[in-house]
Parts: structure tokens; sequence; C-alpha cells
């Protein structure tokens, strides 16, 4: 930056020097900024109908004429590149300046009605015949106009950038459909409401929407780097700063395709651990739950291990909730298909997780509870894995009255266990009573035979009510979590009134504290080079009790 600003002072220097050395006194002193320009007003009026009308205005009592410009597009930078146009000197015309040269020849008025083949006309041309037939150049122009706005708009340089860029992807993903090898880099650093005015640009071109799924994934990689979402320490960044994450973040949810596995299920845990770190609204948080959701047969367990950032008082190592509904999401799903069955993967990886949440000592039993009973029976081929969390957190909560430890071991179905575990279930001393014979696997085959066939449709009939209750959980639930902000956005509002100072918003106010563990290791890998908030990979220190072991 410092040696931009030395050239940029060198070549002011040099067009001064030449506008001295014609030996003719300045008439007009222009003030950019902080910078001085001693002029002359005949080739400046002959081509500015700006800079015509100021002189016109000004005292005659002085010979110098004194203009300030505050507030010139491109700063100093642009109006000596206009000057420089008006003395017919020189100067080279590329994608670095033409942004910054269309908006000062706007501002100077330099157009046909006061000199022919005035800047504005230069201008034009170039971009007409150079810039928009190229896709590289357009992203280039548009990047630099960012900083041009509101007059870049005006000029339409903005609006006529993007069409190009639009046509210019869809052109190419035509022959080419990896777009992740070709994608221009520039658009993955544009401000969110431009990059989002390119997508639908490119949608309305003709762009499959399901393709965007990439394209998001590049650019929250950029736009959100630096977010740790895994510290324990309260958040690091100011208000306004968190407030343009948040924004960024609800702008690129809302922009995610419609279409199952568009995207990684990784890569919506992870909008979902920042959207709740940043406390975006519950819409955008709902979207990623029910999204991941319909994908949850593609996760893996460090996918649901999302930590509890405390934001009600809760200070369990995870959240326990949001996987939940991400679960409920899931059984809602397969009830709507009319699906009869559940997957036994499915099964296997919520034993899993709660094996991971029974170590926790703050996990109270109604919650873990609450958990372990959405988890459907049919997606359970044996009770082996409903074993191994119990027995952990029975081994976590040794202090559980006898009654409660009944209460937690009726969740699982003791026919329905291995040999191998029903040995050591018979001689754990954690459990509440020893179990009888007719509990043993044993019995199992003998009980079949003993029920008639005509039970099925009865089994049935309570499975589909099993699946209503954990809908009507899941409903329960979207209700608690939007009559908490409703409450939150109360307290901020008699906070407001009484301070009268802040404009934060209320997910601005409030700083968590995050969990000691980082889980990324898993999200990192699966998503190989993208590594969407630019962390370490880091190694996941799995606690003292394996979730799978038995002790």
């Amino acid at each position: 930056m410092s040696r931009k600003k030395e050239l940029l002072s060198s070549a002011m220097e040099r067009t001064s020097e030449w506008i001295s050395s014609q030996k003719i006194p300045s008439d007009v002193t222009v003030h950019v900024g902080e910078t001085s320009f001693s002029l002359h007003k005949f080739p400046l009026v002959s081509k500015c109908g700006f800079i015509k009308k100021l002189a016109s205005k000004s005292s005659n009592d002085s010979n110098i004429t004194v203009i300030k410009l505050p507030d010139f597009p491109g700063g100093a930078e642009a109006f000596e590149l206009a000057i420089k146009f008006c003395y017919d000197i020189s100067f080279e015309i590329n994608t670095e300046n033409i942004a910054m040269l269309r908006c000062a020849a706007e501002y100077l008025e330099m157009t046909e009605e006061h000199s022919v083949e005035n800047l504005v006309e230069t201008i034009e041309v170039y971009l007409n015949e150079v810039v928009l037939k190229s896709l590289s150049k357009s992203v280039k122009v548009l990047r630099k106009s960012q900083d041009l706005l509101p007059i870049a708009e005006r000029v339409r340089l903005v609006d006529r950038c993007i069409d190009s860029i639009a046509y210019g992807v869809c052109q190419e993903s035509q022959s080419n459909e990896d777009i992740v090898d070709w994608w221009p880099e520039d658009l993955a650093v544009l401000r969110i409401d431009m990059f989002r005015r390119v997508l639908v640009a490119m949608i309305a071109r003709g762009f499959k929407r399901y393709s965007l799924g990439p394209l998001l994934m590049l650019y929250t990689q950029k736009a959100l780097r630096g977010l740790d979402i895994f510290e324990k320490e309260a958040k690091k960044m100011e208000a306004e700063q968190e407030h343009e994450k948040r924004l960024i973040l609800e702008t690129i949810v809302s922009l995610l395709p419609r279409e199952r596995n568009s995207v990684s299920v990784s890569f919506l845990s992870i909008l979902l651990r920042a959207a709740i770190y940043l406390e975006t609204t519950i819409a955008c948080r709902l979207d990623l739950e029910k999204r991941i959701g319909l994908q949850l047969r593609q996760a893996v367990i460090d996918d649901l291990l999302i930590p509890s950032y405390s934001f009600s008082g809760d200070n369990t190592m995870f959240d326990v909730d949001t996987v939940q509904r991400i679960l409920m999401n899931y059984l809602e799903f397969e009830v709507e298909g009319n699906s009869a069955d559940f997957a036994s993967d499915i099964g296997e990886l919520m034993e899993s997780y709660l094996a991971e949440i029974a170590s926790d000592k703050n996990i109270n039993l109604a919650k873990f509870i609450s958990f372990a009973e959405c988890i459907p029976k049919q997606s359970r081929v044996t009770e082996d894995g409903m074993y191994r969390a119990i027995d952990i957190y029975l081994k976590a909560h040794p202090n559980i009255s006898e009654m409660e430890k009944k209460k937690v071991c009726s969740l699982m179905d003791y026919q329905k266990i291995s040999r191998e575990v029903y040995a050591h279930a018979a001689q754990n001393d954690r459990l509440p009573e020893i179990l009888s014979d007719s509990d043993s696997p044993a019995a199992e085959t003998a009980e079949e035979t003993i029920h008639p066939p005509e039970l099925s449709s009865y089994n049935n009939e309570l499975s589909k009510l099993n699946r209503e209750n954990q809908y009507l959980k899941l409903e329960l639930l979207k209700v608690k979590m939007k009559f908490k902000e409703f409450e939150k956005e109360k307290a901020f509002e008699v906070m407001s009134g009484s301070d009268c100072s802040s404009s934060v918003s209320t997910a601005s106010v409030v700083k968590p504290r995050l969990p000691r563990k980082s889980f990324i290791s898993s999200v990192s890998q699966k998503l190989g080079k993208l590594n969407p908030f630019g962390l370490k990979q880091r190694q996941t220190k799995q606690p003292n009790s394996r979730r799978h072991s038995i002790s």
C-alpha cells in the first residue's frame, strides 16, 4: 500500500512539473481530499462541464479560483488521470483504472456536449470493446466498482459488469462442467450484496441453481475466514464486524439450493455452528437444521458434535437440543414419505451421539432420556449401542437414585442385546438390578414362536403413533425456540428504552463462551482443500471414556 502511494505521489509530481513547465501561471487550485492541484482554467473548462460551472460562479476579486472536491470518486488518483486527459498527456487505460475513470468523468461532466471524443466516450468505447467481452476483466472492474458507489450504479457500470459475468459463466459452464477449476477468484472477495446479484443474474440466464453449491462453499471460505467458532473464549470481534459476518452467513444460507445433496452435510454442519455462534435469525438456523435432517444419512458423528454456547444458561458440552431437532426433521421427512422403516445407520449414528453426550457430567437425566426416546426403535437392529450409551451415562453420573437408574435402563429392550453385551450387563453393578432369565436373548426365539403374526398390524400402528408423537415434539421444540427469541427481543427493547445508546442487535450483545474441545478434524478432512473458516486442522481429542467402550 505504501509503495502504491509512493508511485502515485511521484506521478502527481511529474504531472505538476509538466504543467509548471508550460510557463503559464496557474489560475485555479483544486483540492481533492488532502491533495492540491495548481492548474489552468482553459484546459479544464474546455472539457469539464462541472469545473466550468464552478469557475463561472467564483468571485473575480482573486486571480486564482479555489475549488474543493472532498468526495471525488476515486480520490486524487482518479482526478489526476482526468487532468492528464484534459492536458492531452498520454496514459494507459486498463482494468485497474477504468472504473474510477468512468466515475470521475461522470462527476466532472466530461461529455460530448463539452468536447468531441471526451473522456466519457473514450471510456465507454473501452468498456464495450474490451472489458464487457471478457469474463475475467468484467470481474475485476466489478470488484473495483464496489468502492465507487453510488456513482458506479448511476452510470450502470455495476449492472453491465454483472450481466457480462453472468453471460460468461453460463457460456463457460456449457463446455466445462467443473466450475471450481475456472471460477474467477475475484468473485469470492466481492461484497455479499454484489455476489448475490451475480448469482441471481446467472440463474436468470439459465445457470442451474443446483450447481451453486460449490460456488457458495468457495465464497464462504473467503468471506468467513478467521471466524473461530471452536474457541472457549468470548468472541474476539467488534459488534459491527459481527453484524457484517451475520449478514453474510444469512445471505449464504438463503442462496443455498433447495435440492438435497447440493452441498455436503459437513459443510451444512459448519454453517450451523457459525449460525449459532453469530446468533443469526431463528429462521436461518431452522433452515440449516432441516437441510441437515434431510441429509442425515450422510452425516458422521463429528458433524453432530455441535458445541453448546450456553446462550440460555446451559452449561453442557454439546448442543443436544439442536441435534434433537435435526433428528426430528429426519423423522418428519420419513413420515411424510410414508416410510415404514428407518435406516439402521441412523440408529447407529444416533446411539454413537448418545454415547458421546452421556459422558458429559452436566447433562441431566431428562435431556438424556428425551433424546434417547427420539431414536426410532425400527432403526435399532440390536440394543447394544443403547446399552453402551446407558452404561457410559451411569458411569458419568454415579449419584443418581435407584429410581432414576431404572428409568434410564427402561430405554432399552434387553431381549435385543447380543450375548456378549448381555454377559457384560449381567455382571454390571451399575445397573439397578440383575437381569432375569426371561430377559435373556436366548428366550427371544421362543417368544417369537409364541406371538402370532397378527401382531404385525398392531406393531405397525404403534410405529405410526410413535412417529406422530415425534413430529409433535418437533413442532413443540420449534415453538419453544421462537418463544425464546421473542423473550430476548422484548428484553432488548427494555434495555434500549433505558439506555437509548446502542443500535446493536440482541445477537451482538451476548458474548457466549465456547467449549474446550475442537471437533473440526473430521469435517476438514471431508471437505478436502476447502477450509471455510481458515482454521488449522487439529487432532480431535477423545474423552477418557471412549464412545463405544464398555468398562
